[in-house]
């Protein structure tokens, strides 16, 4: 099968944060000097802390790099769980603070209630934003669960059918094996970057990932990222 991912093999958990930290900010210096900008998409999660703390210290130059968002839980965004603290913490430090960042939404309605009719409404806030951002994206960093899940498309979740084929660029989804409703990029939007990156680590995702390269599975949503032919996914394994 022609498949899009590439392997980047690491001999540990450290080396794959430097090296792709690395690969990251050669990709984010071509796209500045073949367009003017390169745009930036994360995931998070406790797993990209040490690649973000090791990307912030790339020479580069991040006036010209724009910081958004792969997913993001429906939390405020000083919440312990939210993404958007996290990269302020993590990435967003030193020369890095530099970039624009781009959170999808910088509070929740008051007495949120993550009902079907809410969580539209912060996803039509999020295309809004993002709405006005250069497109296609350059990179977009994932992350991938146990359970198969990537971005914040997991299996069985409330509103994965419509994220996996909406035409706007922000879902909302609702996971049963998860804390906290979601915001994530459509299938469609991660497709239509110009590439994705997907840094794994531990035996137990590296056999999640490799049933994930056997066939397309509704329960694995990793798997439609594998099985596609048009956008390069750059597999780092340690």
């Amino acid at each position: 099968m022609n498949e899009p991912s590439r392997l980047h093999p690491c001999a540990s958990p450290a080396a794959l944060a430097h090296g792709l930290a690395a690969w990251i900010a050669e990709r984010l210096r071509a796209a500045i000097a073949a367009r003017g900008h390169a745009v930036l998409a994360v995931s998070g999660g406790k797993s990209p802390v040490p690649l973000f703390e090791a990307l912030r210290t790339q020479a580069l130059d991040w006036p010209r790099v724009r910081i958004t968002l792969v997913d993001e839980r429906c939390v405020p965004p000083g919440h312990a769980d939210s993404n958007t603290a996290l990269v302020r913490t993590h990435l967003l430090q030193g020369p890095a603070a530099a970039a624009t960042f781009v959170p999808w939404f910088d509070a929740l309605p008051a007495a949120f209630d993550p009902a079907d009719a809410t969580l539209q409404r912060l996803a039509d806030g999020a295309n809004a934003r993002l709405a006005h951002q250069p497109w296609p994206w350059d990179l977009a960093v994932l992350g991938m669960g146990e359970d198969g899940h990537t971005a914040s498309l997991f299996p069985g979740a409330d509103g994965l059918a419509h994220a996996l084929h909406a035409s706007g660029p922000v879902a909302w989804t609702r996971p049963a094996t998860a804390p906290h409703a979601r915001l994530t990029l459509t299938l469609p939007a991660l497709l239509a970057t110009r590439e994705l990156v997907l840094p794994l680590i531990g035996p137990t995702k590296l056999r999640v990932f490799q049933q994930a390269r056997l066939a397309q599975d509704e329960a694995l949503p990793v798997s439609h990222l594998l099985h596609q032919h048009h956008t390069p996914v750059h597999v780092w394994l340690a």
